[in-house]
């Protein structure tokens, strides 16, 4: 069973929770689309919880910075770009393993050589035997980055990558939980949960702030989703033109630069590429990771991404991660019995929620967005999907249903593997008050050590 403490605050949290359920639901209708919010929507709630500023320097091993991808919408992303993104001529590392201290190299599973030229086995780290570093490969081709960290002055301005060579890293989408209605991309615990996550398994997460309920119903948070991903083609494509052009440099073609990027002229006027995405980001190699009600939103991205096949080049989702789903139904399953006065979440506050987010002249626990194994529910067939590891916990009535839908994943060949955690609550990984317990630790690093099954350019390295 969860703890004293767990239990007390899970009293304290649903409390919390179902007023302000209510009172958006009594809310007037101007609030919704149409009337004063509009469609542009808001992205979080700063009333309800504290968020963290976005910090480009390096202070903790990863970098942040916020970009607002959509001009008549608050879409938006925040950008996690970890330090191994950098290889620097002072590192010790010849291989071009992680950039990390010697402490930390100790207690995280990768595929490179530590700093000291020794393996690390699993999550004990046992050193394993002594290897040259120099004939270790590494998972990911990479080469020197003159980052240009310091203005004129001699300001820190944060990172800036103004090199040719950069290391490539893998794209993760993750989108937030807090049931349509709450959270946000930038709140203290979602950076401090997308931080842990760069960091293990060596991406670029993009944190996505997709509109909230009941200001912008469905499908505007689903349709949000896919145009970060659409967002993340472009930026690549965009790349990609800047490289043609730089490369045509000195053949009598004027370009111009502005801080040490290129701006590319396309049909709509002059667009920027985001530069920590095309000096760092490899988008054939993406991930998309839910939680919670964003799980909802990335398995719905997974399949529209399936459907445009070659229209989102070079973007590819080679992988999703479902952490305890969203999911409900008309019928009943047995943990939604059992279990639906749960800790934090209970179905009553969900049913609510999903009263917030559907339009009212669509509300049904069996919509094609609220529950997965409702027949007809469109889109590609089950066996076109990505591999996708869902994750669950034993104490949260969703549990049933979410191991179903990964049960028929599996019944047509997609790697669906679940994992649950034993005595977990909803959230129990991402939650602000457990994501420094051991149980949320061990979630991250089962999720990096699956994930890089899927990213890593030597294949399946890892057995799970």
């Amino acid at each position: 069973m969860p703890s004293i403490g767990v239990k007390l605050y899970s009293v304290f949290f649903k409390f919390m929770l179902k007023h302000r359920l209510q009172s958006r639901l009594q809310a007037p209708e101007n609030d919704a689309v149409g009337g004063t919010g509009g469609t542009f929507g808001v992205t979080s709630r700063p009333s309800e919880e504290s968020a963290a500023a976005a910090n480009p320097l390096f202070t903790d091993g990863v970098a942040t910075k916020d970009v607002h991808i959509d001009p008549v919408t608050s879409v938006s992303v925040r950008v996690f770009l970890p330090e191994t993104c950098l290889n620097f001529p002072d590192s010790k590392s010849k291989s071009g393993g992680p950039l990390l201290d010697q402490n930390r190299s100790l207690t995280r599973r990768y595929s490179h050589g530590s700093l000291d030229n020794s393996v690390v086995s699993g999550s004990n780290a046992v050193i394993v035997k002594n290897v040259d570093s120099s004939l270790r490969r590494s998972s990911y081709g990479f080469s020197v980055d003159d980052a240009n960290l310091k203005s004129e002055n001699g300001t820190y301005r944060g990172y800036n990558p103004a090199g040719r060579g950069s290391r490539r890293l893998p794209v993760m989408l993750q989108f937030h939980g807090g049931g349509f209605v709450s959270g946000s991309n930038d709140s203290v615990a979602n950076d401090f949960f997308c931080r842990r996550i760069a960091r293990l398994c060596d991406v670029i997460v993009l944190a996505v702030g997709y509109r909230l309920a009941p200001e912008n119903k469905y499908p505007s948070a689903f349709e949000d989703g896919l145009k970060v991903l659409h967002w993340l083609a472009k930026q690549a494509n965009l790349a990609e033109c800047t490289k043609s052009l730089g490369s045509s440099k000195g053949a009598g073609v004027d370009l111009r630069r502005s801080e040490g990027n290129w701006h590319v002229a396309d049909a709509f006027g002059a667009s920027m590429v985001e530069p920590w995405l095309a000096a760092h980001g490899d988008p054939s190699r993406c991930v998309l990771l839910g939680v919670s009600c964003g799980a909802n939103i990335s398995d719905y991205v997974a399949r529209k991404a399936i459907e445009a096949g070659k229209l989102l080049d070079p973007v590819k989702v080679v992988a999703q991660v479902l952490m305890y789903p969203f999911f409900i139904g008309s019928v009943p399953t047995h943990s939604e019995i059992k279990l639906s006065n749960s800790y934090f979440y209970d179905k009553a506050m969900c049913i609510l929620a999903w009263k917030l987010f559907l339009p009212e002249e669509e509300f049904s626990l069996d919509h094609p967005a609220a529950n997965p194994l409702v027949s007809g529910r469109g889109g590609p067939p089950l066996k076109r999907m990505p591999p996708t590891l869902t994750v669950v916990a034993e104490q949260d009535w969703m549990r049933d249903r979410a191991i179903a839908y990964s049960e028929e994943l599996r019944k047509v060949n997609v790697d669906a593997p679940v994992l649950e955690y034993k005595d977990a609550v909803h959230e129990f990984a991402t939650l602000d008050m457990l994501l420094k317990t051991p149980q949320a630790q061990a979630c991250a690093e089962d999720i990096a050590i699956w994930v890089k099954k899927f990213i890593s350019l030597r294949g399946h390295e890892f057995s799970y």
